[in-house]
């Protein structure tokens, strides 16, 4: 197999992982063994959208004194709004030894920007990039509640710059989780709209992974795997049967694993202008940027839109059709910028092949 060197030779995985039904209970005796009683110790970002929920009071009875930090999952992690946790932790005087995050990417991306940060210090738009955080973080749990990001996986964490509009993640092998709890009973109660964006995003990491320049054969077997769990969870009758979640749990975290050796390709950085430029979120950015890359990835594109069909699901269009060109330079901008993967899908000519008027041309097929 030839393979360009992509920099990612020595590929760290999370160290620790429990999956099946009811794995959350397991939480509690992770958290003792690494804390004993000190519920001080730790400090949970739960997404708002369990706030009020079961979790949070399981979590309270056992760690009555523990500290709990709310994600907005509405809007995706910024610098400055990591920048707010670290103030508002030391503030509150927190000294954490264990961060927790129990939630989707969003949530799992603030733990693992704020673990690298607490040790680190500086602000969060100082690491975006490759390899430029230099220290341990915090030792961090993740619990994902919604699959199909990687985020429990990854050795990234993606922010946006809210002064320069720069969509990028702290990638560092430091950012990796230390112990992933999967329990897909925690995605029972995710909308099937949601359920199908998020997991999609599994897919596409996989079929821009194993469609680009930068591959190996590690990389390559869980982009396979995964892209077969994806197609039993999409082509069933009950995309969200207890089974299908099982597999679409497993589906993300190997996702994750396949792109922490690679990188994404074209549907990414089309995504990223879209959430940078129109606020979009991420994994229904990913669905709607489809709808631009037949050319691209023609089998992929029909076996996307063939499990739309199937699912009954909406992807949105026309979502560009009404920008004038200072948007439209805009996301031009927001895309073009993703120069590694870009390189991964199209070559070392990709900027030859995506002229402006080029990929004004994709968007406009939006």
């Amino acid at each position: 197999m030839d393979t360009l060197n992509t920099g990612v030779r020595n590929v760290k995985n999370v160290a620790n992982y429990i999956i099946g039904k009811d794995s959350f209970l397991d939480l509690r005796n992770i958290l003792l063994e690494r804390i004993g009683n000190d519920s001080e110790k730790v400090v949970f970002f739960i997404d708002i959208y369990f706030y009020n929920s079961h979790l949070l009071e399981e979590i309270k009875l056992d760690f009555p004194n523990t500290n709990i930090i709310p994600v907005d999952s509405t809007t995706e992690p910024t610098t400055s709004a990591i920048d707010a946790v670290i103030e508002r932790m030391k503030l509150e005087e927190m000294k954490p030894e264990v961060l927790v995050a129990i939630g989707g990417g969003c949530t799992l991306d603030t733990c693992k920007a704020v673990s690298n940060l607490w040790t680190n210090g500086g602000q969060a738009s100082q690491y975006q990039g490759w390899d430029l955080v230099k220290k341990p973080g915090l030792y961090k749990i993740a619990v994902p509640t919604i699959s199909g990001t990687g985020a429990e996986a990854t050795r990234t964490c993606v922010m946006t710059n809210t002064e320069t509009g720069l969509k990028l993640g702290m990638n560092s092998d430091f950012t990796v989780f230390d112990y992933v709890v999967m329990d897909p009973e925690l995605t029972s109660t995710v909308p099937r709209q949601q359920f199908f964006y998020t997991g999609m995003d599994a897919y596409i990491h996989c079929i821009e992974s194993i469609r680009g320049n930068f591959r190996n054969p590690i990389g390559d077997s869980f982009s396979e795997q995964t892209l077969q769990l994806c197609r039993d969870v999409f082509n069933s009758s009950n995309m969200k049967s207890d089974d299908a979640r099982s597999k679409l749990m497993v589906a993300s975290y190997l996702g994750g694993c396949a792109i922490a050796t690679s990188y994404v390709g074209l549907i990414h950085p089309l995504s990223a202008g879209l959430s940078v430029v129109l606020g979009i979120h991420h994994c229904e950015a990913n669905c709607i940027a489809m709808r631009a890359v037949e050319e691209f990835y023609p089998e992929e594109y029909r076996e996307f839109w063939g499990m739309v069909e199937k699912q009954k699901i909406h992807i949105r269009s026309g979502v560009t059709s009404e920008l004038n060109r200072l948007k439209m330079d805009e996301l031009y901008d927001a895309m073009i910028v993703h120069e590694k993967p870009l390189y991964n899908a199209l070559g070392e000519d990709f900027n030859d092949i995506l002229t402006k008027e080029k990929v004004f041309e994709l968007y406009r097929r939006m």
